[in-house]
């Protein structure tokens, strides 16, 4: 089953970044994953399949996408 993500969820990830954070914010959904360490700032982009096997549990979890798929708000 794929790890459901969302905007703005924080996950802690099984190995420290070399800062020595373990948690990181989700800025970028898609095919790859765009994470920024909340310690130092660092960004990265991870493949989901990565993502999906690094983390280890949630933080926060972002806001829950409005019903209707799109945020673009035309009908």
């Amino acid at each position: 089953m794929p790890l459901d993500l969302r905007l703005d969820d924080v996950l802690r990830l099984r190995k420290p970044h070399p800062c020595g954070g373990y948690d990181w914010r989700v800025v970028r959904l898609g095919a790859d994953i765009g994470l920024v360490c909340t310690t130092c700032g660092r960004r990265v982009l991870l493949t989901r399949r990565e993502v999906e096997k690094r983390a280890k549990s949630y933080v926060s979890r972002g806001p829950e996408a409005p019903p209707g798929g799109s945020a673009g708000g035309q009908p």
